[in-house]
């Protein structure tokens, strides 16, 4: 038995943009595709060439897709009428997470990722957690350099929703 322990950092981004706006915009960057057809095309797939055709036209503009959605809002909103709006968007690449994979197995239990848009006082909040910070512990540099083009894309992606500039 093994236990790891790992330091993670966690992206967060606060807007007095409203909680749809910014959904909103999430959605308009990242690829929605239709899973069952996917995961069959992906199955049907014969090569890294046509696993990659098929994963990039699935991918939106910022070069992710969506896999699922949780809407923590809908459930709070069954004992409170006026609870704030949450949804949890697990989104991602396959293509990067293999890379991921590759070097750090465990990485599959951190990809594809999540985005965490939720109204709070104040406020809309958006946050991340940082791929890199979870496979830090792992001791791969080619995974942590995959980890950083992964976290500079979703950050990217949270910036341009909230309206902040880019980060580096």
């Amino acid at each position: 038995m093994t236990i790891r322990d790992i330091e993670l950092r966690r992206y967060t981004v606060s807007t007095r943009k409203n909680f749809s706006e910014v959904v909103a915009a999430i959605d308009a960057q990242i690829g929605h595709p239709q899973m069952e057809g996917f995961r069959n095309a992906m199955t049907q797939a014969r090569t890294a060439d046509e696993l990659k055709s098929v994963v990039d036209a699935a991918l939106g503009p910022a070069g992710l897709m969506e896999f699922t959605r949780f809407d923590f809002g809908e459930v709070l909103r069954k004992d409170d009428a006026k609870a704030r709006q949450s949804v949890r968007i697990v989104a991602g690449n396959p293509l990067i997470m293999k890379e991921m994979v590759k070097h750090v197995p465990d990485a599959g239990s951190y990809a594809p990722i999540t985005i965490l848009v939720d109204e709070r006082e104040g406020g809309v909040c958006v946050s991340y957690d940082l791929m890199e910070s979870l496979v830090a512990p792992y001791g791969s540099s080619a995974a942590s350099e995959v980890a950083r083009g992964l976290d500079a894309k979703v950050k990217g992606l949270i910036d341009a929703a909230v309206g902040k500039a880019a980060t580096a």
